[in-house]
């Protein structure tokens, strides 16, 4: 139901939080579960990144995040801003060629590189032209072992971390060796922060990365999947909505979507949300509602023969309920989706012919047939249409549904 995060914060000289550290949790225990570390990362992105916004977590200050081999060769941050997260890399990470290429790559997108629990091994030397900060744990050594180590790295242009930091003693003489962040027990413990969670169905997962590992993507397969999983659908315009995109583009239909981020991009996403969403449980009655209100306005839309709009009125129906899935304010859950403004003002204002679909799925839905009825006469649709419309749609619903149990 629920997905945990811990953030613990990174400070500077003046003890003033810069930063956070996002800390994977399953749970209200505030420690890191027996989990690949992969998936870890992969659930910190598609539970929290991909839901509102790590921004939501950090408060607009740079996230940390740990990124372990796979998530790092596979290239994940990719869709993240690099403005808003640190990419850390595990002290157990294989250094080889592979990820020295990664580390290059990342460094042209302006993306800022940690090593996180350093261990001075001679093998990161080639790596430190693109690091931009080294952590070191600084319960692992001895002041003077920390000086000395630390020495050798005044002619990299880097910046000093200190982790377990947990007496003034300690903060104070971390300070004369050039340390300019600190973290650790002394200023603050990991804090847990909670928000609920967007669940797909385990078989769209699959049938995703079916589809995604063809040589040809089918773009008409792909979206028939999304469209009858919400969540699938507001992750994928998570994902649309980063900088890599510009912020610039306002999406009419799933295929579209599709279509407009690309091969190698969808590829990485549905990698992502496969390796964080294979565990998940079934839809919930949300979900079927959303399924519902997505094809009742669907039809309503194709009934009045809107040119090019029914892609906009199943998009419509179908984010009515975000709400209520991520139990946050809709018009807040809006503001960071690449819609089109009309969708975003039928679900907002309500002020517009694809709000009046909307309207018309909710009186059904009360039973409000006055109301029906005189929607139905203003969109010069006989009453007879409307209803078999919405019984048909609850009929496509309840099969989809059915599909994925």
């Amino acid at each position: 139901m629920y997905s945990y995060i811990a953030r613990q914060p990174i400070l500077d000289i003046q003890q003033d939080v810069v930063a956070y550290e996002l800390l994977f949790r399953n749970g209200d225990h505030n420690s890191f579960p027996d989990i690949d570390p992969d998936q870890a990362t992969s659930n910190i992105l598609s539970d929290n990144h991909l839901t509102l916004g790590i921004e939501e977590i950090t408060g607009d200050l740079p996230g940390h995040i740990n990124f372990h081999t796979g998530a790092l060769i596979k290239r994940f941050p990719s869709f993240l801003d690099p403005k808003k997260v640190v990419i850390e890399i595990r002290e157990d990470v294989l250094a080889n060629n592979a990820l020295l290429a990664t580390c290059k790559l990342l460094q042209e997108k302006g993306y800022t590189l940690a090593l996180d629990d350093h261990d001075f091994d001679p093998k990161w030397e080639v790596f430190l032209p693109y690091i931009d900060m080294i952590k070191i744990n600084v319960l692992q050594y001895s002041i003077i072992e920390i000086s000395q180590m630390v020495h050798r790295y005044q002619k990299f242009d880097v910046i000093l971390l200190a982790e377990k930091v947990e007496t003034m003693q300690q903060f104070e003489r971390l300070q004369l060796l050039g340390f300019t962040l600190f973290q650790g027990y002394f200023f603050a413990k990991p804090e847990i922060m909670k928000q609920k969670k967007i669940s797909s169905a385990k078989q769209n997962i699959l049938a995703l990365l079916s589809y995604s590992s063809a040589e040809k993507m089918d773009f008409e397969a792909m979206s028939t999947v999304f469209s009858i999983d919400p969540g699938l659908t507001y992750k994928l315009l998570r994902f649309i909505n980063s900088p890599i995109y510009g912020h610039s583009q306002n999406i009419t239909s799933l295929k579209h979507a599709l279509i407009y981020i690309g091969d190698l991009e969808l590829k990485k996403f549905i990698g992502l949300l496969a390796l964080a969403n294979l565990n998940k449980g079934k839809p919930q009655e949300i979900i079927r509602m959303s399924l519902v209100r997505a094809h009742f306005c669907e039809k309503i839309s194709l009934q009045r023969k809107d040119k090019e709009n029914p892609p906009k009125a199943f998009l419509t129906g179908m984010l009515s309920l975000l709400d209520g899935i991520l139990d946050q304010e809709l018009h807040t859950v809006l503001a960071i989706l690449p819609i089109h403004v009309e969708i975003k003002s039928a679900l907002i204002a309500g002020d517009n012919y694809l709000a009046e679909y909307l309207f018309m799925a909710k009186n059904i839905e009360a039973g409000n047939w006055q109301a029906t009825s005189d929607l139905a006469k203003k969109l010069n649709i006989d009453n007879v249409i409307c209803n078999d419309a919405h019984k048909s749609a609850i009929q496509w619903a309840d099969e989809m549904l059915a599909c994925q149990s």
